[in-house]
């Protein structure tokens, strides 16, 4: 298994995984719309996305977006997006990728790695705690505007 940074000439096969990856989160499989979203990403240069493949399968991938702490004053890392297909799920797959997405928050100096996942979604919680991640004390709201 190799883990490198997607470039736009991934795109075509990692829009399949991101959007099944929108499925698993109770969306429409839209691959078209997929395509686009990832392209704004590469041509704004505003997320980084890894993704884990092996002999040119494309396994599982992960986004992050910088963004700040102001009590920190720091640069950090939102992991807003971590898949495995489901072929290639307790492999170690998504472990290699979170490990690779430390080492990078590391290289850049950026102060943490945070994340939100779904009550329910048991077995993500019980591997980035084994990885050594901290449920915090803050409650997530949102209020759509569009």
């Amino acid at each position: 298994m190799i883990i490198r940074r997607a470039t736009i000439d991934d795109i075509n096969e990692l829009a399949k995984l991101f959007a099944d990856y929108r499925v698993f989160y109770g969306q429409d499989f839209e691959y078209i719309k997929s395509i686009h979203f990832l392209k704004q990403r590469f041509d704004k240069k505003d997320s980084v996305i890894f993704i884990a493949t092996d002999n040119d399968k494309f396994l599982g991938f992960t986004q992050l977006y910088p963004s700040f702490t102001s009590i920190g004053m720091q640069g950090i890392w939102i992991l807003n997006d971590l898949f495995v297909n489901d072929k290639y799920r307790k492999h170690g797959v998504a472990q290699t990728l979170i490990d690779h997405v430390l080492t990078f928050s590391k290289e850049t100096n950026r102060k943490k790695v945070i994340l939100s996942t779904a009550y329910g979604n048991e077995k993500a919680q019980q591997l980035y705690e084994k990885l050594g991640f901290k449920r915090t004390e803050f409650y997530n709201y949102e209020k759509l505007t569009l």
